[in-house]
């Protein structure tokens, strides 16, 4: 079967800084797929390379089988892969419903002047209200963004990801500053709409609770390479990945 996505010997090059070097990786169908490593491994680039926020400097990258490594990111958004970011990205002076009603008519080829008609501007509300019914926040939909508790925003920003209909979906730090009570509803939300949306995942998290608790199989980066790829039970015996990420500093 196609993978929904593959890279191959994918790098990125800052200078004489290799952030990703020679990484391949193919994901599943629904598969919940953790990216880890310490701080500075590459992870985020290599989102932004899989997103189209960068360009890369060697390798491609396939999307259902599709060559999209010349593509840009809203052309990936619009072929079904979304994406939220390490710090928070809301509209703050917007409401709840008004910023995912946004990332909807962004993927239609819509703009921040809601052009487009008044079906568009409909069906995108509908779908909005959807996204934010699935994610708990159909209460809030009135709300400015930035009244909402850190915990609410972070689940606005997957809303905003999710009301775009992505097949891939990708989530960097989604528990990124939440507190254990935060974490654990955002770990069951994503458990929930990976499946009742069959999604297909890739995660970078840093909280390896969050991490052997959601995935189905982990992608250990270190120093911008690919040191590991398994099951959480096998990273968790991995020698090499004890020493360069669960057995040192983060």
């Amino acid at each position: 079967m196609t993978p929904v996505l593959e890279a191959r010997g994918l790098g990125r090059a800052f200078g004489a800084l290799l952030a990703v070097n020679d990484v391949s990786m193919a994901v599943a169908s629904g598969e919940l797929r953790a990216v880890i490593g310490p701080n500075g491994a590459g992870k985020t680039t290599l989102f932004h390379l899989i997103s189209g926020l960068l360009a890369p400097t060697r390798g491609r990258i396939a999307f259902r089988g599709e060559d999209v490594t010349a593509l840009s990111a809203p052309e990936r958004c619009r072929l079904g892969i979304s994406r939220t970011f390490q710090i928070t990205s809301v509209f703050p002076e917007l409401s709840v419903l008004e910023n995912v009603r946004i990332a909807v008519q962004l993927k239609a080829g819509g703009n921040f002047r809601l052009l487009g008609g008044r079906g568009l501007i409909q069906a995108s509300e509908r779908r909005a209200r959807e996204s934010l019914a699935a994610l708990g926040l159909s209460d809030r939909a009135d709300a400015l963004a930035a009244t909402l508790p850190h915990g609410d925003q972070r689940l606005l920003e997957i809303a905003m990801a999710v009301a775009q209909e992505p097949e891939l979906l990708l989530l960097d730090e989604p528990t990124q500053g939440l507190s254990p009570e935060d974490t654990a509803a955002t770990v069951a939300v994503i458990r929930r709409i990976a499946r009742e949306r069959q999604l297909t995942i890739l995660l970078v998290e840093h909280d390896m609770d969050v991490v052997f608790d959601l995935a189905d199989r982990v992608s250990v980066l270190h120093f911008g390479q690919l040191i590991a790829d398994g099951t959480p039970e096998e990273i968790r015996a991995n020698a090499d990945v004890q020493k360069a990420y669960l057995g040192g500093a983060d």
